[in-house]
């Protein structure tokens, strides 16, 4: 097992690793929209998608993978209703393949934030 850090996704807010590898496997913990330096995305939310999708890309780079290495996503968000335009963004990233997915609307997200995203994947063959 082997802990994942970058400097290019935000740091954890908690107890937490950005990510873990494991047999193969990256385990990536639920990002949110912060840049890497710590700024908090506006609440429109396709800037809050793309900067998750941004975020997990960092830290699965970081992991020696990409998204398109992506086997599984689980997807947070508060409202159900903005479902469609956060798959628009989505398929701007996961247009070839599309992994398997789960969807779940909450009642709140860390920091009050629309959408949190974690991601499974496998390293790139070398």
């Amino acid at each position: 097992m082997k802990k994942i850090k970058t400097s290019l996704a935000p740091q954890a807010i908690g107890p937490y690793s950005q990510a873990i590898t494991y047999n193969g496997l990256i385990y990536t913990s639920g990002q949110i929209p912060l840049t890497a330096d710590g700024q908090m995305v506006e609440e429109d939310i396709e800037k809050q998608t793309h900067q998750v999708i941004k975020n997990v890309q960092a830290v699965l780079q970081a992991a020696e993978s990409d998204l398109d290495q992506v086997i599984k996503v689980t997807l947070y968000i508060k409202d159900m209703d903005q479902f469609e335009r956060i798959n628009a963004v989505y398929l701007q990233y996961f247009n070839q393949v599309q992994p398997a997915r789960s969807c779940v609307e909450v009642s709140r997200l860390p920091k009050d934030v629309r959408i949190e995203m974690e991601a499974i994947a496998i390293k790139k063959e070398k």
